[in-house]
C-alpha cells in the first residue's frame, strides 16, 4: 500500500471514529442520552434540560477535547522533527513547566495578598488561570527562542529537559506556601481539564491554534530535510536557525492555548507521532500533522470519555487516564519500536 493511500485511508477512519467518540460521548454522562435526543439538543428544539446540558456542558468539552488533542498531536511531531528524538514534546522545552510556575505563582501570591485575593481568584478562576499559565509559558518561549540562536539543538533540548526538573522543584516549593484554596485551584488545574472551557472560551483556544497549525505546515517540508540533519538541510538551502525559531513559535501557539486552558495535559504529545508515522509509513511531515491531530483528538476525546463516565463518586482525573495508556506504550516503544533507534 502506497504512503499516498495509507494517509488517506488512516484520515478517513479516524475522522469517521472522531465523529462516533463525539457523538457518543455528548449522549454519555450522569444523565444518558441517544443519538435522537443529542441531535435534538445541538439544534435547540429538544427538552430544556437536555439542551442545556448538550449544548453548555458537553459540546465545550468535547470540542476543547478535538482541538486540544489535535494541537498536542501536531505539536508532538514538530518537536520530534525539530529535536531527530522520538521522545520529545512539549515538556521538552520547560514550555508546561513555565506554566505550571505561572500559575503556582497566582494561587501563592493570592494567599499572601488576603481575603480580597482569594475572593477574585474564586470568582474569575478561570481567568486568572490561564492569564497566569500563558505569563509563564510566554516568558519561558522567549527564554527558549533566545538561546536557540547561540546553541545547537541538542544543547536546547537538554538545557528544556533540566529547565523543567528545575522548575517542577520550585513549583513543589511555592506551593508549600499557598493556603488551601490556593493549592485546591493549582491541583485542579494541574490534573489537566477539557471541561473548564466554555464556548465563549473556544475561539481564544482556537484561533492561536489554527495558528499553530498554518506554521506547521509551512515549516513541514523543510523540517523533513531536517530528519537526515542539520549538514544535510543546509545544503539543500534551508536556513536551520530561522526554521529552528518558526517551529518553536508554532509549537508555542499549538501547545501554550492548550496548557492555559486545560492544564498541563501529558503524553498525547509524546506517542500520538508514532501512532501517525506507523498509519503513513513514513517520517515525512506533511502527511503525518493530519493524522497527528486526528489521532491526538481520539485519543483525548477517548481519555475524556473515561474522566467523565458516571463514577459514583467523582470524576477521574485526566493525566491519571492518559498516564495509563501513554506510559505501557513508551514502555513498548523504548523495548521494541525501530523507530525509537532513530527516525528515518
Amino acid at each position: 500500500m502506497t504512503t499516498a493511500l495509507r494517509c488517506t485511508t488512516g484520515t478517513i477512519v479516524l475522522t469517521f471514529a472522531i465523529l462516533a467518540a463525539g457523538l457518543f460521548a455528548l449522549g454519555f454522562g450522569m444523565v444518558g442520552l441517544g443519538v435522537g435526543d443529542v441531535v435534538t439538543s445541538l439544534t435547540g428544539s429538544g427538552d430544556p434540560m437536555h439542551v442545556q446540558i448538550v449544548r453548555e456542558l458537553r459540546l465545550p468539552r468535547v470540542a476543547t477535547a478535538i482541538i486540544a488533542g489535535g494541537a498536542l498531536g501536531i505539536g508532538g511531531v514538530l518537536m520530534q522533527a525539530l529535536f531527530r528524538n522520538p521522545m520529545a514534546d512539549a515538556w521538552s522545552l520547560g514550555l508546561t513547566a513555565g506554566g505550571q510556575l505561572g500559575v503556582a505563582l497566582l494561587v501563592t501570591a493570592a494567599a499572601f495578598s488576603g481575603p480580597s485575593a482569594i475572593a477574585f481568584l474564586r470568582a474569575f478562576e478561570g481567568l486568572s488561570i490561564t492569564a497566569g499559565a500563558m505569563a509563564g509559558i510566554g516568558i519561558f518561549a522567549l527564554a527558549m527562542a533566545a538561546l536557540a540562536r547561540r546553541v545547537s539543538t541538542v544543547t536546547l533540548l537538554v538545557v528544556g529537559l533540566m529547565l523543567g526538573f528545575t522548575v517542577q522543584g520550585i513549583v513543589s516549593v511555592v506551593i508549600h506556601f499557598a493556603n488551601r484554596v490556593g493549592g485546591r485551584v493549582f491541583s485542579g488545574w494541574n490534573d489537566g481539564n477539557f471541561a473548564s472551557v466554555t464556548l465563549a472560551d473556544l475561539p481564544m483556544l482556537l484561533v492561536p491554534v489554527l495558528a499553530g497549525v498554518a506554521l506547521a505546515l509551512f515549516n513541514a517540508k523543510p523540517l523533513t530535510t531536517l530528519l537526515l540533519g542539520e549538514t544535510y538541510a543546509k545544503s539543500l538551502g534551508t536556513d536551520v536557525i530561522w526554521l529552528r525559531r518558526l517551529t518553536l513559535a508554532a509549537v508555542v501557539l499549538l501547545v501554550a492555548p492548550v496548557t492555559a486552558y486545560c492544564g498541563p495535559v501529558t503524553f498525547i504529545g509524546l506517542i500520538v507521532p508514532h501512532f501517525a508515522r506507523a498509519i503513513a509509513g513514513t517520517a515525512r511531515i506533511l502527511p503525518l500533522l493530519p493524522l497527528a491531530a486526528l489521532a491526538g483528538a481520539l485519543l483525548a476525546l477517548a481519555a475524556d470519555l473515561v474522566v467523565h463516565a458516571p463514577w459514583e463518586q467523582h470524576f477521574l482525573h485526566l493525566n491519571a487516564v492518559l498516564a495509563l495508556v501513554g506510559a505501557p506504550v513508551v514502555i513498548a516503544l523504548l523495548v521494541f519500536s525501530k523507530s525509537m533507534r532513530g527516525q528515518r
